[in-house]
C-alpha cells in the first residue's frame, strides 16, 4: 500500500480498508508502506501471498509485478504484461481495437505541443496517458481558442483524445464475470475528487440504463478484461451518448488495480451482487499466484 505515486493517499485508503477487512475473514495481516526496500521487506516477512493495494505508477504498470515475480511471490491482480498494458492508456485502446472494442480516437502529443496549439479540433480531453484517478484531466470545449494551460507536473507526452459526451457509467469484472453496471453522477466532471471525498459522486447501480446497452457494458468489460490479458478483479469504465444508441458506448480505461475504499465503485458492485467486503478480499486472496 502507499508508494511513490501520484495516487499514494488512495492506496493507503485502499490498503487500510482491505487489512481491516482480511483481518476480519480470518488471515493475518503485515501492512508495508512500499518504498525503495520494498524487496528487501518483503524477504524479511515472507508472506504467503501479497495482496497489492498500489495505485498509479509502479503498483500497477507491471513495475511492482516484475519484483513479485523475481522475489516467487504469489499476488493478487494482474500480471506484469497486462499490468503494463492497462496503464498505457494508448497501448491498451490499440489493444481493444483488435479485438472489436469502441473506444475514441486519440494521439500521444509533446506537452508543450499540446499547451502551444490544438493538437485536435476541440472538443478534446488531454490527460496523462499513464496516470489513473481523474489525476491531470484538462477538458477543452467546443469552440474553445486556446490550447490549455497544462500544469509542470504534467508528463513530457500527453494523450490528446476525442471528447466523449454523455453518462459515466462502470462495470466491475471478478474473475470471468461482470458485477454490474453503475451510473456514476456527478454535478460536472468525474475528476479526483468526485471520485475519492464524501458525497463527490452518487453511485446508481444497477444503472437505469437501456437493458441493451446495459449488456453491452457488461460484455465490453469481460472482453476487455481478457483482451488484456488481466487477472483477479478490474473496473472497466464507458461513456454513452444516449442520442446514439449503442454507437455512443465507447471505453475510456480499464483499471486492474480498482480502488477499495470506502467511497470506491467495485466494493459497492460486489456487495451489489451479495457479496460482503470481507468475503470479496478473501476471494482477491485466494485468487492470488505467481505466472500472471
Amino acid at each position: 500500500m502507499g508508494g511513490p505515486s501520484a495516487e499514494r493517499e488512495v492506496s493507503l485508503s485502499t490498503g487500510r480498508e482491505c487489512a481491516a477487512a482480511l483481518r476480519e475473514a480470518g488471515y493475518e495481516v503485515v501492512e508495508v508502506d512500499a518504498g525503495p526496500d520494498l524487496a528487501v521487506r518483503l524477504a524479511e516477512i515472507s508472506p504467503d501471498v501479497v495482496f497489492n493495494a498500489l495505485h498509479g505508477r509502479w503498483g500497477e504498470d507491471g513495475c511492482v509485478q516484475g519484483v513479485l515475480e523475481w522475489l516467487r511471490l504469489p499476488y493478487t491482480h494482474s500480471g506484469v504484461l497486462a499490468s503494463a498494458l492497462a496503464m498505457d492508456k494508448q497501448r491498451s485502446k490499440d489493444v481493444f481495437k483488435q479485438a472489436g472494442l469502441p473506444v475514441v480516437e486519440s494521439l500521444i502529443a509533446p506537452k508543450a505541443e499540446a499547451a502551444a496549439r490544438h493538437v485536435m479540433e476541440p472538443p478534446y480531453v488531454v490527460k496523462p496517458n499513464n496516470e489513473g484517478s481523474s489525476v491531470g484531466i484538462y477538458i477543452v470545449k467546443k469552440g474553445a481558442n486556446t490550447p490549455p494551460q497544462l500544469a509542470e507536473s504534467m508528463p513530457d507526452e500527453v494523450m490528446v483524445e476525442t471528447y466523449a459526451p454523455g453518462l459515466e457509467l462502470t462495470t466491475t469484472v471478478m474473475g470471468d464475470r461482470a458485477m454490474g453496471v453503475t451510473d456514476i453522477i456527478t454535478d460536472g466532471w468525474y475528476d479526483y475528487e468526485a471520485k475519492y471525498a464524501e458525497g463527490g459522486s452518487r453511485h446508481e447501480i444497477p444503472a437505469n440504463i437501456p437493458k441493451e446497452i446495459y449488456d453491452a457494458c457488461m460484455d465490453y468489460a469481460v472482453r476487455a478484461h481478457q483482451a488484456l490479458g488481466c487477472r483477479g478483479v478490474t473496473r472497466t469504465d464507458f461513456r454513452w451518448d444516449e442520442a446514439r444508441g449503442l454507437d455512443g458506448l465507447i471505453i475510456l480505461e480499464l483499471n486492474n488495480q480498482p480502488g477499495m475504499t470506502p467511497t470506491s465503485l467495485t466494493p459497492e458492485q460486489a456487495a451489489h451482487v451479495g457479496i460482503g467486503f470481507p468475503e470479496f478480499c478473501s476471494w482477491i486472496v485466494e485468487d492470488a499466484s505467481c505466472d500472471r
